[in-house]
Order: structure tokens, then C-alpha cells, then sequence
């Protein structure tokens, strides 16, 4: 029996339960929705020139997800910003959607007194902590979701607020449709990659098997499947600790792709993940492909992993969701516990003893 089906040494090697927390997603995507339906504000429409969402890390890629998902509705640029400032161009006439999760996030805090002062308009999503505390101070809106979870297994409440956000000032349309396609698949999802399923008929654990005790480099499209390639790198890192990359195609084949050539003994310990949309242009299906047969020579192993559904939404957590399931397998293939981030806490400790 694979050790990935033997289910009574997982409470050992996880016992924070990112296990319960990964497999309960479909849940957090009906609350995320329920909150989201709820969302009312200012009807600011038609003085909002463009939106920017501010946040790091498990916040921000909520901000990718939605960017990707609307873009080809919304009624105004997208913009998202991992940074203590915000760019030039923020004033009156910008929406800023602050995401921390935590509310204690010291980039975002600072891009959000950034935001005040250029006047712009803010609506904060976070759990609670110093921004929900300032936001309520200063009169500004704020959309409070479950706290208590990892920052990173929070992308339900993050991106389906930001969306509920979007929605309820009318910038994006056809977002109700959108989520009650993501309900489905999700949940058929998690009937397929959930610790249950042998490894025989487990396409996550297979992956995991795959990338085990290799670099993990993801490939995705510069398209819709863009933030579900950044997804899988950060969950890679974040719950596998193991290290990865990801580049994107086609500006992956004007540069990275000619590194796959040296050193040759370290690239066979490299396994390559092609992240595939149907939707992707025909030239960019044509360079995959190419792409693959080039990799096939160097790499320690090549797999595609292609998106399912219709909208947008759909197609990028479908990917993502897998990832998120791969990475927890191979957490456990490599011994470590998936929930603690060690040295990100480390790093940010340093950082608050140095402010202070």
C-alpha cells in the first residue's frame, strides 16, 4: 500500500489538519458566496476609473484569481499591487480593495494609508486585526470573513469577496453564475484528489509521487490560467516546502527555455508542470507543445495539468485546486508538517523587532 493511502499516520505528519482544511474547500466557497451576495456599498460606478488590490502573499493571490476571471468584463483596468506603496496613478477616481487576511499585514497597512492620502475610495476584506480597526476608525467599508485559517487556505473567502465587492458596485457581471459553476466543481473535485482515493486512481498523489524529491518548475499561460501557475508555486513552497518556480508562456520561449540546457545533472531533478487552458490562444497551445518535446530531453519528468469548466472562475480553481491537493501529498512524502511557515514568521518577527 502507498504510504499516501495509509491514513493513520497523517495526524503525525499534519496536525494542524491543512488536510481538513484543503478537502472542506467546496465548503468556504458556499460561505464565500453567502458573504459575497450580502456585500452592499456605495454605488461609485461611474466615478471609478480603475481598481487596484493591495496584499502579499495567501491575500493577494485572491486579487490575481479575480483579475484574471474578469478580464474580459470588467469595466475598468485591474491592477494588483504586492507592495508598501501604491502606483502613481491612485487618486480619487481609483477603487483600492486592501486584503489582508490577518489585518496585521504591514505592506498592506502601509498601502492603505497610502490610499487615504491620495483620496482614493477603499473597501478592506480581512478578518479583523489593525486594518479592520483603522477602516472603522476612518469610516471605511469593511468585509469581515472567517478568521482562524492559514492566510494561503483562505482563497475562497479572499477572491469570492473581492468578487462580491465587484459585484455590488456592478464593474463585473455574470459573477453569480460564475460562482455556482465553481460550487460544482470544486465539489467534484474533492470527491476525485480527497485522501480517500487510492493512489492508483488519485491524479494528486500521482502528481505529488512525480515531483517528489524534485525542483517543481510550473509553466502556465500568460492568459487565464496565469494565477493558478502562481498559485501552485506558493503552495508548493508553503505546505511542501519545497522549492519551486513558474514562468509563463509565451515569454517563457523568449528566454527561460534556452536554460534548460545546463547544468544537466541538476535539471534531471527538476520536474515540469504545464499548466493548460483550451481557451489559450493557438499559438500558445502550439508552443506548449513544443515546449514539451524540449523539456522531455532535459527534465526529470513533464506533466500536463489541464483546466476544467466554462467560466474563467471555474478554470482557474480547478487548476489551483489541484495544486493545492499535490502539495499537501507532497508535504507528506517529504516529512513536514504543511500549516507552520517557519521562516516566513521568522522573517516577519525580525522585521517587527527591528520597527521597534
Amino acid at each position: 500500500m502507498s504510504e499516501l493511502d495509509e491514513t493513520g499516520r497523517w495526524d503525525s505528519v499534519d496536525p494542524s489538519g491543512m488536510r481538513t482544511l484543503i478537502e472542506s474547500f467546496p465548503d468556504q466557497i458556499r460561505r464565500a458566496s453567502e458573504i459575497a451576495s450580502a456585500i452592499e456599498l456605495p454605488r461609485h460606478r461611474s466615478t471609478i476609473a480603475h481598481v487596484v488590490v493591495t496584499g502579499l502573499g495567501g491575500s493577494a493571490i485572491g486579487g490575481d484569481v479575480v483579475r484574471a476571471a474578469v478580464a474580459d468584463t470588467v469595466a475598468v483596468p485591474f491592477w494588483v499591487s504586492r507592495d508598501y506603496v501604491l502606483p502613481a496613478f491612485v487618486g480619487g477616481r481609483t477603487l483600492v480593495v486592501a486584503s489582508s487576511y490577518s489585518g496585521n499585514t504591514e505592506e498592506t497597512l502601509s498601502a492603505y494609508e497610502v490610499a487615504r492620502a491620495a483620496d482614493a475610495k477603499i473597501v478592506c476584506i480581512t478578518s479583523g486585526g489593525e486594518i479592520a480597526a483603522r477602516a472603522r476608525d476612518h469610516g471605511v467599508p469593511v468585509i469581515t470573513i472567517p478568521g482562524g485559517l492559514p492566510p494561503r487556505a483562505a482563497l475562497g473567502f479572499s477572491s469570492v469577496a473581492l468578487l462580491g465587492v465587484l459585484a455590488a458596485l456592478r464593474l463585473a457581471p455574470g459573477i453569480r453564475e460564475a460562482l455556482a459553476e465553481l460550487q460544482d466543481v470544486v465539489e467534484a473535485l474533492a470527491g476525485r484528489y480527497a485522501a480517500a482515493v487510492a493512489e492508483d486512481h488519485n491524479r494528486a498523489k500521482r502528481l505529488a509521487r512525480t515531483c517528489h524529491g524534485k525542483i517543481v518548475a510550473i509553466y502556465g499561460s500568460a492568459g487565464v490560467l496565469e494565477p493558478a501557475a502562481v498559485r501552485w508555486r506558493g503552495q508548493m513552497e508553503e505546505n511542501a516546502k519545497n522549492l519551486a518556480f513558474h514562468h509563463l508562456l509565451p515569454e517563457m520561449n523568449h528566454n527561460e527555455l534556452e536554460g534548460w540546457n545546463h547544468p544537466q545533472e541538476t535539471l534531471r531533478r527538476i520536474a515540469a508542470v504545464l499548466v493548460r487552458d483550451h481557451a489559450d490562444h493557438p499559438q500558445v497551445q502550439r508552443r506548449f507543445d513544443l515546449t514539451r518535446e524540449l523539456l522531455e530531453r532535459a527534465a526529470g519528468a513533464v506533466e500536463e495539468v489541464w483546466s476544467e469548466g466554462d467560466s474563467r472562475l471555474a478554470r482557474i480553481f480547478s487548476v489551483a485546486y489541484l495544486g493545492d491537493f499535490v502539495s499537501l501529498y507532497l508535504a507528506y512524502l517529504n516529512g513536514v508538517d504543511p500549516t507552520p511557515v517557519p521562516a516566513i514568521d521568522s522573517v516577519k518577527d525580525r522585521l517587527r523587532d527591528v520597527g521597534h
